[in-house]
This record gives structure tokens, C-alpha cells and sequence, in this order.
């Protein structure tokens, strides 16, 4: 008699040892195949005992279910990259559910004396609780505490389509960021767990240092996950915050008048450039944990030809494309309005791709150089030696380069 797969098996022994769910999920296991050769819909109905059967039912539908994760930095191009995802009616979308890990750990420590590990930690945690649509882990960081599984408000849940329609919110219609804001504020956690129980699953996050402290959820037998790892150029990424976020003001003193302010830190982009190498690294050497589930994409050749390169990524992911993906990204990435908001997807795409390069003072582009050859040589940016060169759009510093996903 065929038998279930060795992983089903373990987590009989942990049920029946009465070992807590946390040390299941923390628990390493290599891959292997699904419970029997039979087809999908036969594979647990010989086994006779109901825990068993149930466990390794759990596994096969976990399996069928696709669990995408965006990683990714702050002004990556992170956003646009999300809504190929959220754009889509069968995949449940999360844009920066870890923002609010990372706010409680903020508002109960120093920052400076946060422990690291602790937090990342915690951010995989919930990530795997997600995953399997346990929206009630996001009231052990939201304060203060939910009544009756009704969150007062999620960080910007209004980016999510599936928190702006029904059974989450009882609207019709499909609504922007802010008329969601507007209308469905509350977020009801026990209809978000239920309508992502049908769903694939797409998180999108900047929390996440490196893709090596995703590879518990890697190995993890019941996800079915699929890494997405975006990166930019970091002169690009730096150029972005300083034209975004009010605490680079030293940076922004520096960009105008061409002068090193005494108190500027580097650290931030180097840790950028840091992270984006240690990982890339990683997916380079192919270890098995992440085979059939890396893709490194350059958020330049996403602004280039956002149509292919969007079918690239699902093709990796293994979902069928919609037309209306086609639409929303012709929509999106061919915009000649003279609106701009830093925080919007609506962009003309392949003009604005390296746009920062009239922006970025010339001596700040040669100090992120510096700091970030190696990083600058992995992706394929070419570095400038002049003004000259920086200024001259039409000669791409964005190398042509391929970067074919780990399958």
C-alpha cells in the first residue's frame, strides 16, 4: 500500500507528541515528491486514517497554491511590481504587511539597540502565518489589539485589491488607494482569512534583508514558494530617496549645492548595496533550497518592456496571463500626465527609468561608486567617469544582461 510522504509522516509524529504549530514551522525539511503517484485528487483517499489523510490533503492543496513573495528595497520600484500581482482576481495581494512588525519594534525599542535577529525572525514568522491565511498573527503587533478580529486600520491596506472588495469590504466597485482608505478602513481579519483561502498568495515587502533568512519558508513543505527579487540601480535607489523622504535632508543639501555636509550617512545605501550582493550571490550559486524558486529581475528591464518581462515572472510563477494585465500595464507605464506623486505606479516607464541621472549630483553618484562597485558589476550598471557621461541619456548604463530563474 502506498504511503504518505515522509514530511506528512513527521508532522503526524509532532501532532500526535502535541508539539506546538511554531515548531513545526520552524522545523527544515528537504523537498519531496507530493504523497503518491496517483493523480492529484486521488493521492490521500487510500489512507484510511483521518489525521493522516488530513495532513497529507493540507500538503497537496498547499502545494497548488502559489506563495509569491516580492523582495525587494525602498524606492526599488517594489509598488509596480506588486500590482502585476494585485491586478490579478485570483491572487490575494499584501503590500508591506511587515510595516507593521517593524512599527511595534520601533515604537517598544531604541532603535539602535534592536535586535536583528529577533525581528527578522518575527518577520518570517508571520509571512509563513499568511501564507496560510492566519490573519489573526497580525494582532500580536497591532495595538491595541483588535476587538471581535476588527483591525482599525492596516497599513496602507488600500494598496490591496482583495481588502477592498467583498467579503472584506462590502463595496462593489473597483476603488483607488484612497477611496478604499475612505470606505473600508476596518479591516474585518476573519474575512481576510477566509477570502485568501482561495486565492494564490502575493506578498510584497522591504523588510527583508537578505534571501537567506527566507530559507526556512523555502524549505518549508507546505509552501509553494516563489521569490521574486527585485533590485535597482543603487545610485537610482538613493536618488529616489532623496527626492522622497524628508530625513535624507543631508543628502538633499549635498545634491543642490555640490558640497559634503559633515553628517551624511553612506551607511544606508552600502547596507543596500551589501544586501543586494549577499543575496544575488546566493541565487547565483543555485543551492537547492532555492531551486524553482529565485528570479532576479532589474527593475530597468521592467521599465523597458514591462508586457514581456511581466510574462516572464508569471511564467516562473506558473500563472496563466491575462489579458487585462496587458491593459492595466499599457495604462500604467504610458503615462504623460504632469501630476506627479512619488508614492504612484503611473509612470512612462522607459523615459523615466534612468531619469535620475539629471538629478544625482555627480559627486554622489561617485561616492555610491565607491561603495557599491562590486554591487554596480554584479547586476550589469555600467559606472560614469564625468558629468558628461551621467548626463548623456541616450547611452544606457544599464547593461543587457540575462538573469534566468533557478528551475
Amino acid at each position: 500500500m502506498m504511503e504518505c510522504s515522509w514530511k506528512v509522516l513527521l508532522l503526524m509524529v509532532f501532532t500526535s507528541l502535541g508539539i506546538q504549530y511554531t515548531a513545526i514551522k520552524s522545523f527544515r525539511m528537504t523537498p519531496a515528491p507530493p504523497c503518491s503517484n496517483m493523480a492529484a485528487e486521488n493521492r490521500c483517499g487510500h489512507i484510511k486514517d483521518n489525521i493522516r489523510r488530513a495532513l497529507c490533503e493540507d500538503v497537496n492543496s498547499q502545494r497548488s497554491k502559489k506563495h509569491i513573495l516580492i523582495l525587494a528595497t525602498s524606492r526599488s520600484g517594489s509598488s509596480f511590481l506588486g500590482q502585476l500581482f494585485n491586478q490579478n482576481s485570483d491572487i490575494f495581494y499584501l503590500f508591506e504587511p511587515l510595516h507593521t512588525v517593524w512599527n511595534l519594534f520601533i515604537k517598544s525599542n531604541d532603535q539602535d539597540t534592536i535586535d536583528k535577529r529577533s525581528l527578522v525572525g518575527a518577520y518570517r514568522d508571520l509571512l509563513h502565518n499568511l501564507y496560510d491565511c492566519d490573519f489573526y498573527a497580525l494582532e500580536n503587533y497591532i495595538k491595541p489589539v483588535p476587538e471581535d478580529h476588527v483591525a482599525p486600520s492596516l497599513f496602507r491596506s488600500g494598496a490591496s485589491n482583495a481588502l477592498c472588495s467583498p467579503p472584506v469590504c462590502n463595496q462593489s466597485q473597483r476603488m483607488d488607494e484612497r477611496e478604499c482608505l475612505n470606505k473600508c478602513k476596518r479591516v474585518n481579519l476573519t474575512l481576510a482569512s477566509t477570502a485568501c483561502r482561495y486565492k494564490h498568495m502575493a506578498i510584497k515587502t522591504i523588510r527583508i534583508p537578505d534571501i537567506n533568512n527566507l530559507r526556512a519558508l523555502a524549505e518549508d513543505p507546505r509552501l509553494n514558494l516563489k521569490i521574486i527579487h527585485l533590485v535597482r540601480d543603487p545610485r537610482a535607489v538613493l536618488a529616489s530617496r532623496i527626492a522622497t523622504f524628508s530625513d535624507y535632508r543631508p543628502f538633499q543639501i549635498w545634491n543642490s549645492s555640490g558640497k559634503k555636509p559633515q553628517k551624511v550617512d553612506m551607511e544606508l545605501i552600502g547596507n543596500t548595496c551589501i544586501d543586494y550582493s549577499t543575496s544575488v550571490e546566493t541565487g547565483f550559486s543555485r543551492p537547492p533550497w532555492l531551486k524553482g524558486k529565485y528570479m532576479l529581475v532589474r527593475y530597468e528591464d521592467i521599465a523597458m518592456d514591462p508586457v514581456k518581462k511581466a510574462n516572464e515572472i508569471y511564467n516562473f510563477v506558473g500563472l496563466e496571463w491575462k489579458k487585462s494585465l496587458s491593459m492595466w500595464i499599457e495604462q500604467n507605464t504610458k503615462n504623460v500626465t504632469t501630476y506627479y506623486n512619488k508614492f504612484t505606479t503611473k509612470r512612462d516607464s522607459s523615459k523615466t527609468a534612468e531619469n535620475w541621472r539629471l538629478h544625482l549630483n555627480f559627486n554622489i553618484v561617485q561616492a555610491v561608486q565607491q561603495i557599491c562597485n562590486k554591487t554596480l558589476s554584479q547586476l550589469g550598471y555600467r559606472v560614469v567617469d564625468s558629468v558628461q557621461q551621467l548626463n548623456n541619456l541616450p547611452q544606457s548604463l544599464v547593461e543587457p544582461r540575462m538573469f534566468l530563474p533557478f528551475v
